[in-house]
């Protein structure tokens, strides 16, 4: 599993994050949010993951773009904190991106990394 960090901040701690709750041997890559984006367009990562400081906007501009609003999610905002279903439900849907605040980032990246493993588990079973 490949997951591309984007995003306008804190990159390398989300970077840092994935490695700790991602499966055993995901790769990840930091890279611009206009190159992270075109990655999953082409095929070339799995998930993109960025954060900023509203959840939707810098984190997710250029994937909305080029990717759609149908691939992408906000899991969490100034005040309003990720939820386990909501991620699970992006994820099933098929969402590919994900974008979320700086402040809730090890929260975010625990449960968007949770819900791929149980959703490519199930897939795969």
């Amino acid at each position: 599993m490949k997951i591309i960090i984007g995003g306008q901040v804190d990159k390398k701690e989300v970077e840092a994050l994935v490695q700790k709750y991602g499966p055993e041997g995901v790769i990840t890559e930091i890279r611009s949010d206009l190159e992270a984006a075109l990655a999953l367009k082409t095929g070339t990562g799995d998930y993109y993951l960025g954060a900023c400081h509203t959840g939707g906007g810098g984190a997710l501009a250029m994937a909305i773009a080029i990717l759609g609003a149908s691939q992408c999610e906000t899991v969490s905002m100034p005040g309003r904190q990720p939820t386990e279903q909501k991620i699970r439900e992006a994820v099933q849907a098929g969402k590919k991106a994900f974008g979320f605040t700086a402040d809730h980032k090890e929260m975010a990246v625990s449960m968007i990394m949770r819900a791929i493993q149980e959703f490519q588990k199930g897939v795969a079973g």
